[in-house]
């Protein structure tokens, strides 16, 4: 039966898929920041108009406050018409047209201020809305890039052919290739950049020390040797996230322990590992797994939650692992964040979870810190 699909015909269609994917997605980003560079010039002109308009109905009030003042003085000089010449009633009636009419003049000026001022607002409103969907739409089909380039192994799973290798082979190399790239990255912006400092720092002492400069030279070795150091800090910190040896090596509490010190001297939370029964012998995978869930929570802490302290409990039960990582941070709206696209490390953590069969929680709320739980059944 499967012999008679043909998985390049799907895989050819996989790939159109995910290009308009991409394709609409640069063009819905691109609508967005269209519209935020509106919204700029509008706030810019709504700015402007709200001083302006402040200052007209400064001027309405002053108008209208002086008119009333003329119009009693109009009256004043009416009623008593024999004490006040002809001339000083013209003058009083014209100054109060005068007012009456430049009072006209600023509210006709203020009502159409008014009038620009709310089509301006709605139209922001408008655009920023537009910004919101727009922005959820990339999330999602961010979301749905992942799961079309990330899953599709799945095709070879469901066809039980010989091409499933090969789409899981081409799946670990794309994997391959962007850890690649992110590494190159790393290396090039980080020690590679050092060691080309060095280079030309060494090159000074040398040119220091044929001319005798033997004091200055020491000194600049010694920032050599910190730089030195702070490179090799960098290379250490490459490695351990590419797979922490120790994982293999000393265990999982092991590694975690040492990862909690590095947290805590890079970060200003105090974190606090509690780890109840004994650590069984475990999959290299889940060893992995349950790391990397630990790792990307703190990393979630040290970027968003500003918290003073961090608890992570570690039980080993009979049957499963239990995790729980929890803050006393800012917190955050759940359904606000899911509403918002925004939660794609939860995201990231989730799937890892479901691909070992297991569970997972998050309980948070703005001002009341972030809890997550998680469950890892242990398959004997």
């Amino acid at each position: 039966m499967y012999k008679t699909i043909d998985i390049s015909v799907l895989d050819g269609v996989l790939k159109r898929t995910i290009d308009t994917v991409e394709t609409s997605k640069k063009q819905i980003f691109e609508i967005a920041e269209n519209a935020r560079q509106q919204v700029n010039a509008m706030k810019m002109d709504l700015h402007e108009l709200r001083q302006e308009l402040s200052k007209v109905i400064q001027e309405v009030d002053s108008l209208e406050l002086a008119y009333r003042k003329a119009r009693n003085h109009l009256v004043l000089v009416s009623r008593n018409f024999h004490k006040y010449t002809e001339e000083d009633i013209r003058v009083a009636y014209e100054e109060a047209n005068r007012i009456q009419v430049n009072l006209s003049i600023y509210r006709e000026r203020e009502a159409n201020l008014k009038r620009r001022r709310n089509d301006l607002e709605r139209q922001l409103r408008t655009l920023e809305e537009t910004i919101e969907r727009a922005d959820k739409l990339v999330s999602q089909m961010g979301v749905v890039l992942g799961y079309l380039t990330g899953d599709l192994s799945k095709f070879g799973e469901a066809l039980e052919t010989a091409k499933q290798h090969q789409l899981m082979g081409l799946r670990v190399i794309q994997a391959q290739e962007e850890e690649r790239k992110r590494v190159a990255r790393e290396i090039h912006d980080g020690p590679a950049q050092s060691m080309a400092n060095v280079v030309i720092r060494s090159e000074i002492v040398e040119k220091m020390l044929k001319n005798e400069r033997v004091l200055e030279a020491q000194m600049e070795l010694h920032e050599l040797k910190e730089m030195i150091r702070l490179s090799l800090a960098d290379v250490r910190r490459i490695i351990f996230d590419l797979r922490p040896m120790a994982l293999d090596d000393l265990g999982l509490v092991p590694t975690l322990q040492k990862y909690i010190r590095t947290c805590e001297e890079r970060g200003k939370a105090s974190i606090e590992l509690v780890v109840f029964g004994e650590e069984p012998p475990l999959r290299s995978s889940v060893k992995a797994a349950i790391f990397r869930l630990v790792q990307e929570c703190l990393n979630n802490v040290e970027k968003h939650a500003q918290a003073y302290h961090v608890q992570v409990k570690l039980e080993f039960a009979q049957d499963s692992i239990h995790l729980v990582v929890k803050d006393d941070g800012v917190g955050f709206d759940l359904e606000k964040q899911r509403e918002n696209g925004k939660s794609f490390g939860l995201l990231g953590m989730k799937e890892r979870v479901q691909l070992l069969e297991g569970q997972m929680e998050v309980q948070s709320a703005p001002g009341k810190g972030t809890k997550v739980l998680f469950q890892i059944p242990l398959k004997t």
